[in-house]
């Protein structure tokens, strides 16, 4: 293989978990190799774990459709999560009142390159 880098990425949207817990999950995996990515998140205890994941897989088979690569050559580049829009919500409460509730999403964004 030549001195070119093959790049790809996925992004995944509307996510409902918070920004900060995933990326809380997304550090942990950033500047890793694809395969040992999957091992950690594989035994991670998080919800978002199996949403990484999938999005983690999308960007692989991304840049699988371009050239057959192996997996220990991928690297995460890049892995972060940004905010999304957040769906308000009320609670009754006692004596006519409304609670608010903030149910926050976010999008995950992961770049690998060879």
């Amino acid at each position: 293989m030549n001195n070119t880098t093959i790049k790809s990425q996925a992004i995944t949207k509307y996510i409902r978990t918070s920004q900060y817990k995933s990326s809380r999950v997304l550090q942990q995996i950033r500047g890793r190799s694809y395969s040992e990515a999957k091992l950690m998140l594989e035994f991670m205890p998080y919800k978002t774990c199996k949403i990484i994941t999938k999005t983690l897989d999308s960007a692989f088979h991304n840049m699988q459709q371009h050239l057959n690569v192996n997996k220990k050559q991928i690297k995460i580049t890049e892995a972060y999560a940004n905010k999304g829009p957040v769906l308000k919500r009320f609670q009754p409460r006692a004596q006519g009142r409304a609670f608010p509730i903030k149910k926050p999403t976010c999008h995950i964004t992961i770049k690998l390159e060879v």
